[in-house]
């Protein structure tokens, strides 16, 4: 089997993010329940401090340029606590993708080399726009 790149102390904080991730689907799909969608936000936030570590964390989320997408997913995160949930939801959601949304490409190939799926995956992202790899090709180099 591979080595991976991560160290033992940030795998750990992938399978945060994982449950995080998992944790947010389930509540979109119970509904917008609000005790699976914070248990979701707070497990990402623990993964991702684990993963880069403090420092680096709150320097991700204090860039001046990021600053609407960190005050929307901490608004969100806290209309989620304040019993509005479907509102909250996507207001974070907003914030994930204008502070996450440079990440989309590398995500979008990363998902286009998966062993079985990965053409599937290639064929839905062709179609949506912004994410084709193909955006520069009418670039000279």
């Amino acid at each position: 089997m591979p080595t991976m790149w991560l160290s033992d102390t940030q795998k750990i904080g992938v399978a945060f993010c994982s449950g995080g991730g998992f944790f947010l689907i389930g509540g979109v799909m119970l509904f917008f329940d609000r005790a699976m969608l914070a248990m979701g936000n707070i497990l990402f936030l623990i993964g991702l401090t684990i993963i880069i570590g403090p420092q680096k964390t709150l320097l991700f989320f204090a860039r001046k340029q990021k600053a609407k997408g960190t005050a929307a997913f901490f608004l969100g995160l806290l209309l989620i606590l304040m019993r509005w949930p479907l509102i909250g939801f996507c207001v974070e959601l907003y914030g994930i993708t204008v502070l996450f949304g440079d990440f989309f490409g590398t995500i979008a190939s990363f998902a286009r080399n998966a062993p079985v799926v990965g053409p599937y995956i290639g064929m839905l992202i062709d179609r949506i726009p912004g994410l084709s790899r193909r955006q520069n090709s009418e670039l000279p180099v």
